[in-house]
């Protein structure tokens, strides 16, 4: 099958893709852009994109694991259509595939203790092989097999062809081969019966009835074991693509020092979904040299002709440009709400106050993060507290009468940013000074500040009441 064959023109059968993690962490930025090309490439063939949780690894899977996966999928956006399911409550349905292998001979049992089977690919080391199991409970015609322990449960393997190939061409790295020689007869369920990884994926992607399987390219290795599973239990194979590893700006595997790498770090810093969504789309995908887009136009496009086969580089400042556009053309009683709980906790008063989505829609320009944006909000949310230097420096006695004159229409004009312009000029003509040595003192005794937003939109937004008291204690 060709890399053409994911177009819409040659899919015979409804698509069904699948994001199926293990909860043994949190969502990490890969595992996210893996879930958005697969609902993404369900949803522009109207298909169907499950989410199930792979938690077979009893030690390592946590409840708390699975709750952050579920949690970043929400934050996402990344809505699932079947799901999620859970590998440990299929057990049943994992125990009559496995009794249905023992008796047909694509599956044994193997009584090799775990130090013997070391003992095994230690020698094969030594001897310059590639160390893997070295067959001894695999039934042959005419072969005798030891005698069982009496003191120790087996294992079941999976009876691997020990000749040829496995290949598939995949739809982002093109052809690939490997030969049965480098495969072992892998454990398919531990002497407590509870079946593994690989057996699981692929009983599960059968009665899932999977049709493209994308993940990150370090399943390329386990590709192969799931193909000749399926093709032992009778099951068609899906079409797979392995995406490359996101790297840092180093060029190394994206990892903690590189900054955050769950997803649900990126709300908690200010971001919004949308725009990690964009920027995980563009990290690995592209359409022409668009670089913003909806998600609806996304799934439009999105198909598998445009998949990179190189690693891409994490970028935070691309990730906060993007971020800035989609603060810009949000809604500001969305960001008031995303906001509010940040500046109370930074001792924000609403009491009184500036409505929060006003200011905010005067402040959103310029902020990259919904944590800048509520930091520079707090201007107006506090009571100022100029700096005394600052305060002799810039309200001396040549300002001191043109803030006066200021103070005094004030009380009468009519309180509107263009209104609140017309009178500072007629200030500045009267008492022959510059913008600057009356906006700083402006700024300074309204907001504490020396910057600030446009000093006549400032005044608009704290109201006139507050204006005339603050002038008032330094007049």
């Amino acid at each position: 099958m060709s890399i053409s064959s994911a177009t819409p023109a040659t899919i015979t059968k409804p698509v069904r893709t699948r994001f199926a993690p293990s909860p043994t962490g949190y969502l990490h930025l890969g595992g996210a852009r893996t879930a958005l090309y697969s609902w993404a490439f369900a949803r522009h063939f109207g298909g169907t994109f499950i989410l199930r949780i792979e938690d077979t690894d009893l030690e390592r899977s946590t409840p708390e694991a699975v709750q952050a996966i579920i949690d970043g999928m929400q934050w996402l956006g990344l809505a699932h259509d079947e799901g999620p399911f859970y590998q440990m409550k299929r057990m049943e349905r994992y125990g009559e595939v496995l009794a249905k292998m023992l008796a047909d001979g694509s599956a044994y049992q193997c009584y090799s203790s775990p130090q013997e089977v070391e003992a095994m690919r230690e020698r094969m080391r030594a001897s310059g092989e590639k160390p893997r199991y070295d067959g001894t409970w695999r039934p042959e015609p005419g072969k005798t097999l030891p005698e069982v322990p009496a003191d120790r449960k087996p294992v079941l393997r999976f009876r691997n062809h020990l000749d040829g190939d496995v290949s598939w061409e995949d739809v982002v790295k093109g052809v690939i081969t490997i030969s049965n020689r480098e495969l072992d007869d892998l454990v398919i369920a531990r002497p407590d019966g509870t079946p593994t990884y690989n057996f699981c994926v692929a009983v599960d992607d059968w009665d899932m009835e999977i049709t493209h399987v994308l993940r990150g390219d370090d399943h390329v290795n386990n590709t192969p074991r799931q193909i000749n599973i399926l093709r032992a239990i009778g099951a068609p194979l899906p079409l797979y693509g392995h995406l490359p590893m996101i790297l840092g700006a180093d060029g190394e595997k994206l990892s903690k020092r590189h900054g955050a790498v769950s997803v649900m770090d990126y709300p908690a810093q200010g971001y919004l979904p949308e725009a990690m969504l964009n920027y995980l789309a563009r990290l690995g995908w592209s359409h022409g040299d668009d670089e913003v887009f909806s998600m609806e136009q996304f799934c439009a496009w999105f198909n598998l002709d445009h998949l990179s086969n190189s690693a891409a580089q994490f970028n935070h400042e691309k990730l906060a440009w993007l971020n800035n556009h989609y603060i810009k053309q949000a809604d500001n009683e969305r960001l008031a709400n995303l906001a509010r709980p940040l500046m109370v906790l930074d001792g924000a008063s609403f009491d009184g106050a500036p409505d929060l989505a006003l200011v905010l829609g005067m402040l959103k320009e310029r902020a990259n993060t919904v944590n800048e944006l509520a930091q520079a909000a707090m201007l107006f949310y506090r009571t100022p507290q100029p700096d005394a230097a600052l305060l002799t420096q810039h309200l001396n006695d040549a300002v001191k009468p043109a803030l006066a004159r200021f103070a005094e229409l004030c009380r009468d004009v009519e309180w509107n940013k263009a209104a609140l312009s017309a009178t500072i000029k007629q200030v500045l003509t009267e008492h022959g000074l510059k913008m600057p040595q009356l906006a700083m003192p402006l700024r300074l005794v309204i907001t504490g500040q020396l910057q600030t937003p446009a000093i006549d939109a400032v005044l608009e937004v704290f109201g006139r009441d507050t204006v005339v008291v603050r002038l008032a204690k330094y007049l």
